[in-house]
């Protein structure tokens, strides 16, 4: 396969998480944001800090508010990471390597983009958030369930594969890691009510509510939900899962484990999933995060070395 061609498939796949994602994300700072009272600016700095771009947002901005945050993350051509940026960017990939992916597929890019033409049309009102962000992820999903659906199991689907798991794994970290910027503070609030709301919230933004109530039943604190989205190899969206399935499709490309990307997702899963949630804490919940973050970044990058994305 071209590298040009492996990189439209990992591109295409990783925006297409990442519109849903951000999505997920825009709901959970509303989530938060209804348990606080006071200033809704330093919420939603919190959110734009943990989507990495509260920099370029107040580089365009003059004032930050709830409005211009989730407007920002929504539709603004200007940010890379909004939504109608990323089902843009994934359509224009999707587009690159036609001739590789099924015909149901792409009329599911294609159908995902039109609706987000219509919704993004205009700013989109409060009243009509909830909506607009079930369409989106709605999208989103039909386009994932035709690629299991119709795509063969080969280099093209794990690269697909490959994309897809890379974002995951850097939006349940950072979804995670909300909870250390909106916290911050006021620490004294950790164990309250309110901090297990937040926690509620931080479930419900990876679709992990059901899961997590299966195993933990009505219990369940902090410790139990850290180790559920991050150390548990059942639910598809933990940090474990999602470096497992990297390292599976990384091995069905290549055999050889001396690949510089493949003893690096070995040396991942060594270094931060080789523990219990209490050496996460004791760590320190944000510095994991953050350091796990720099880690599937480093993989991205030696993954595109790796297979020539750029030849």
């Amino acid at each position: 396969m071209l590298g040009k061609t492996a990189n439209g498939l990992f591109w295409m796949s990783r925006y297409l998480e990442r519109a849903e994602n951000t999505a997920r994300l825009i709901e959970t700072g509303q989530r938060i944001a209804l348990t606080r009272l006071g200033d809704d600016a330093r919420e939603w700095a919190s959110i734009l800090q943990t989507a990495g771009s509260y920099p370029a947002f107040m580089a365009s901005h003059d004032t930050l508010s709830k409005e211009t945050a989730i407007n920002w993350m929504l539709r603004d051509r200007d940010n890379s990471a909004s939504i109608r940026s990323a089902i843009d960017a994934a359509r224009q990939n999707a587009r690159l390597v036609r001739t590789a992916i099924t015909g149901e597929v792409w009329e599911a890019i294609n159908a995902t983009y039109m609706t987000a033409n219509e919704i993004f049309a205009r700013k989109v009102s409060e009243r009509d958030l909830p909506g607009v962000l079930q369409r989106i992820r709605q999208g989103t999903a039909l386009v994932r369930g035709m690629i299991l659906g119709t795509m063969m199991r080969n280099e093209i689907y794990d690269f697909l594969r490959i994309g897809t798991f890379l974002e995951r794994a850097d939006y349940t970290a950072r979804i995670v890691d909300v909870k250390y910027y909106v916290l911050l503070p006021s620490i004294s609030a950790v164990g309250s009510t309110l901090d297990n709301v937040h926690w509620e919230s931080i479930l419900r933004a990876v679709s992990a509510r059901g899961g997590f109530r299966m195993q933990y039943g009505a219990g369940g604190g902090p410790g139990e939900i850290v180790d559920f989205l991050v150390l548990d190899r059942r639910m598809p969206r933990s940090l474990a899962f999602c470096v497992g399935k990297i390292e599976d499709n990384l091995r069905y490309l290549d055999s050889d484990a001396r690949t510089p990307s493949r003893r690096m997702v070995s040396a991942l899963k060594a270094q931060y999933f080789s523990h219990d949630v209490a050496g996460i804490f004791d760590y320190g919940l944000h510095e994991f995060i953050q350091d796990l973050l720099d880690g599937l970044g480093g993989l991205a990058a030696q993954i595109e070395r790796d297979f020539r994305f750029y030849e």
